[in-house]
């Protein structure tokens, strides 16, 4: 699998800015089929940092509705990546 097919994007939320601040911990959304090394390989080629751990879970996707048509999200998969003490990622700081 390559690198950049594996991390599909990162999660900006107000939880993931306070993981990022307090515990060092970057969210992103990966390919289902990526397993915690691909994901660690990935993140350490693309972002030049040190992994510490990555923990997965599997997010169901949500049912939606347009009218009479009940429809439902995809599926998809949550990696929480934590990195070394000293490490950061820059693409996640403000502008």
């Amino acid at each position: 699998m390559i690198q950049y097919d594996v991390i599909l994007r990162p999660l900006i939320t107000e939880k993931t800015n306070t993981q990022k601040e307090v515990s060092n911990q970057f969210s992103f959304e990966v390919d289902r089929r990526a397993n915690r090394i691909d994901i660690r390989m990935a993140v350490e080629n693309i972002f030049k940092v040190k992994v510490a751990g990555v923990r997965t879970m599997q997010v169901k996707g949500k049912p939606k509705r347009r009218g009479r048509v009940v429809g439902k999200q995809k599926d998809w998969k949550k990696a929480i990546v934590t990195l070394m003490p000293g490490e950061r990622i820059d693409f996640f700081e403000g502008a």
